[in-house]
């Protein structure tokens, strides 16, 4: 299945607002000369909260002509709603993807029991598989190690983006499901230890901008060459920081503005990066070799 650097691509609009797919090709194909492993494709950094499904579907069938085979492609095509997600699912399956990523139901707050019908509701109706995401900062909603377990007995679900940066989670899931189930990391801070300790890579927000060190350091931690892995790690430290000085996809639409890869379009209700926090993430681009 799928390891390394998995890029959640950030979806690049133009000045009206619409995606731009003139950018969406630029960034593709800027991460296949690359060498990123796998492209996630409207997932909450490509602002799938403010797409309608017209958009979604689109984005994910140009995203997929333009890689042609050339990397895995995974669709994030979860919600809150299990008929909806099932509905989106249903019909981006008809595309050439590889998977679905599909994110732990917000702002419901279903309980665990919910949790485990609503994900399994979903591979049930779908025909390709699925990675779990669990990012409870974002969604409130946790999914449990135990749940985890449950659900990694179905057939159709293979993986779990952890996106919580807590080791002891990580543990914790691998001593209750089979050794096969993939194991991802949701936190580019924490992305070489998860590896170290047993994770088979990082679906990341920092490789938007560094691929060539983001994926490098993945297949370093992979081979265990641990001094290699650190010092590449070292390089992306102050990038992974100047990305979360505001709600991601804030600050990494603005850094892929400046490398003059994509327009600096955002939808509402996010807006422009901060000012007080350009020179900072300037630096953190200096520092990874990215040259503006």
């Amino acid at each position: 299945m799928f390891k390394g650097s998995l890029i959640a691509l950030a979806t690049p609009f133009d000045v009206d607002n619409r995606v731009d797919y003139t950018a969406l090709e630029r960034l593709i194909e800027f991460h296949v000369s690359e060498g990123s492993d796998g492209l996630v494709i409207a997932g909450t950094t490509g602002e799938s909260a403010t797409l309608d499904k017209s958009e979604h579907t689109e984005l994910i069938g140009k995203a997929v002509e333009i890689v042609n085979g050339r990397l895995p492609v995974i669709a994030g095509t979860g919600s809150n709603s299990t008929a909806q997600t099932i509905q989106l699912s249903v019909d981006v399956g008809k595309l050439r993807i590889d998977a679905y990523l599909l994110v732990a139901p917000y702002y419901n707050k279903p309980m665990q029991e919910g949790i485990y019908q609503h994900f399994s509701t979903i591979a049930d109706a779908v025909d390709k598989p699925v990675m779990l995401y669990n990012v409870p900062g974002r969604t409130v909603t946790d999914i449990l190690p135990e749940t985890v377990a449950r659900l990694a007995a179905h057939p159709n679900i293979f993986g779990i983006k952890e996106a919580t940066g807590d080791m002891q989670r990580l543990s914790q899931i691998q001593q209750l499901v089979p050794e096969d189930f993939m194991l991802y990391s949701g936190d580019d801070f924490t992305a070489l230890e998860f590896i170290e300790n047993g994770g088979n890579g990082v679906v990341t927000v920092s490789g938007n901008v560094a691929p060539r060190l983001m994926a490098d350091m993945c297949r370093a931690a992979l081979a265990g060459e641990r001094e290699k892995a650190k010092q590449l790690d070292d390089k992306l430290q102050p990038l992974n920081k100047a990305l979360f000085l505001e709600s991601n996809p804030i600050p990494v639409k603005w850094a892929l503005a400046e490398m003059g890869l994509i327009s600096p379009g955002i939808r509402l209700p996010l807006t422009p990066y901060a000012e007080e926090y350009h020179a900072e993430m300037r630096q953190a681009m200096a520092d990874a070799g990215i040259a503006l």
